[in-house]
């Protein structure tokens, strides 16, 4: 009998295959004694097996072709570099010594510690890294085991027809799986901005995740549905529904491909307004698919990458080569970095302290300003790679004048350094403050006349404006982005920045979410940054959009009194 899980659609597309139920997931392990002669060999036991998951991960690393999405390799260096850390490997050994424990135990007690600084985080991106933690763990008790990792026999003998569904799948797996064409992926654990989600997208391949109990009610070899654009997966489904979908299926392939069509086409709206599409990225590799979509550049390049899983900060050097890599690989084209945000909440320097509140806490540009060392590092290797290219620095969580004097002041210092060194930089390098906070939007007009464009961070500004933690399932439905406050303040702050004159882009996941697309051109947004595989399908609904229909109906949806009012009406805005 057919029935249907929900989950979150984190890459588009229909699959329709036979289900294969991935091993793994579980953590648990069991806690006994070691006598005190065995202790030696124990701690020898856990080195070999750290030793061998290295030896897995750079031959991962060395497999991936050149052709491959560049995420790929990247994530494994990010896993090689969980394993360095000496909370995995090691503290477990001091532990297995001092308790006289197995190994596995020892393993595990010490990720439950590192699994518990990420709770309090509240960067989404940041938050989503505990599960790479946890994929490295699992890595090492398989080879504690005396398991490896393999491509089951099914992906080898019949992959396009195979839906792979799993309690939580990392970088390294699909790796394996790359020369399989698996149809689709689906997971219990998961989120948008998990490398999970990030490869899928970069894949093209159609992926579900957060679904919770997928694998306990889907059976093995069972018929499914994925439906990734809807985040439906649909279990033994009826004659009927299967047809629907087969058509649904062919159309949706028909359309990706005429996608292509249009990446060097201009982005210009049918009143012929050019556009600017943008690409949010995380890491360098990302310039491949910047490229690939046809992007006008990189809107959003978040720089916490640099900084995560490690209990060192990247010095000036590290820096500087990553973001020279960005701007010359871009060739000419804009490159917008935003300088860290990240919180004490995630203790860069092994600062333990957990905020009560990490939210309303010390984090983005706070942080930086409270830590001067750390952003001037920061703000010297950015300023040093703006020779390279057109790089902007983007500051965020702006929320009055005074930090934003305060960013100010940092930047001319950093100046001023590299001048005193010779050391050359754009010394016209342009910086933008991002609107995510309600008392920036508020006060937008004291920011502008300090500032060379903004940019909104829809996430936040729509969980400061509606008090709404999106990341909690209890009330992640009230999470609204067409929200009457949400939407006044997004529009109120396009019309002030049109008014002064100053660029303004909106880089939060409204951009890529084409069912707002014409609602934002209404408002006067003529600047979209977004994931690139959502940058082709925004680019088709610019091309069939007229700004004066637009408009029109942008200002009564401004002005509707009900959530069905509003909906009504983006629904004849997008017929």
């Amino acid at each position: 009998m057919a029935f249907i899980i929900h989950g979150l659609g984190v890459s588009g597309g229909i699959a329709i295959g036979h289900a294969h139920l991935m091993t793994g997931g579980s953590l648990e392990v069991d806690h006994f004694q070691i006598p005190k002669e065995f202790i030696t060999r124990e701690v020898k036991r856990f080195d070999r097996a750290v030793k061998q998951v290295r030896e897995e991960l750079d031959a991962l690393e060395k497999s991936v072709k050149d052709d491959a999405p560049a995420e790929l390799a990247a994530f494994v260096g990010m896993h090689r570099m969980i394993l360095d850390d000496p909370m995995i490997s090691d503290a477990p050994r001091d532990l297995i010594r001092e308790q006289s424990c197995n190994a596995e135990w020892a393993l595990k007690v010490e990720l439950d510690a590192m699994l518990a600084e990420f709770e309090d985080v509240q960067d989404e991106y940041l938050r989503e890294r505990k599960s790479d933690v946890r994929q490295v763990v699992e890595r090492i008790l398989n080879a504690l085991s005396g398991q490896g990792y393999v491509v089951p026999e099914k992906l080898q003998t019949r992959a396009e027809d195979t839906i792979l569904v799993a309690y939580d799948l990392a970088p390294a797996d699909v790796i394996l799986f790359k020369d399989h064409q698996i149809a689709a992926f689906i997971t219990d654990l998961g989120g948008v901005t998990s490398h999970t989600a990030i490869l899928a997208r970069s894949l093209g391949i159609p992926s579900i995740l957060a679904l919770h109990h997928a694998r306990e009610l889907i059976h093995e070899d069972e018929l499914i549905i994925v439906d990734g654009t809807q985040g439906v997966v649909i279990v033994d489904p009826s004659p009927t529904i299967l047809s629907e979908y087969k058509l649904k299926q062919n159309q949706y392939a028909i359309e990706r491909q005429k996608l292509k069509r249009i990446k060097t086409a201009p982005a210009t709206t049918l009143d012929g307004t050019a556009i600017e599409l943008f690409a949010n990225i995380e890491l360098p590799g990302d310039i491949d698919q910047v490229k690939s979509c046809g992007a006008t550049g990189v809107g959003l390049f978040r720089s916490e990458f640099l900084f995560l899983n490690r209990r060192d900060l990247p010095g000036e050097e590290e820096q500087y080569e990553a973001y020279r890599a960005v701007a010359e690989g871009l060739k000419g084209l804009t490159v917008t970095i935003r300088t860290l945000d990240i919180g004490a909440d995630k203790a860069l320097e092994g600062d333990e302290e957990v905020m009560p509140n990490p939210a309303l806490g010390l984090r983005a540009i706070r942080f930086c300003l409270a830590e001067p060392q750390i952003f001037n590092t920061q703000l010297r290797a950015i300023l040093r790679a703006s020779k390279h290219g057109k790089i902007q620095i983007l500051i965020p969580m702006l929320s009055s004048l005074d930090e934003l004097n305060q960013t100010l002041t940092a930047i001319a210092h950093a100046k001023e350094q590299l001048r005193e060194e010779g050391k050359k930089f754009d010394e016209g390098i342009r910086l933008g403050g991002m609107i995510e906070i309600p008392a920036a939007a508020l006060t937008l007009p004291m920011l502008l006349p300090k500032l060379d464009f903004i940019s909104i961070g829809t996430n936040d500004l729509i969980q400061y404006t509606l008090a709404i933690d999106r990341s909690d399932d209890s009330v992640a439905h009230l999470y609204d982005p067409l929200h009457p406050a949400v939407l006044y303040l997004v529009a109120q702050t396009i019309r002030l920045a049109n008014a002064a004159g100053k660029p303004v882009t909106v880089c939060g996941e409204m951009a890529g979410d084409i069912a707002l697309t014409r609602l934002l051109l209404g408002f006067g947004l003529r600047s979209f940054s977004m994931h690139p595989a959502n940058l082709l399908t925004v680019k088709q609904r610019v091309l069939m959009s007229s700004l004066a229909d637009a408009e029109s109906v942008s200002n009564r949806i401004l002005k509707a009194d009900s959530p069905e009012r509003v909906l009504m009406l983006l629904e004849k805005l997008n017929t």
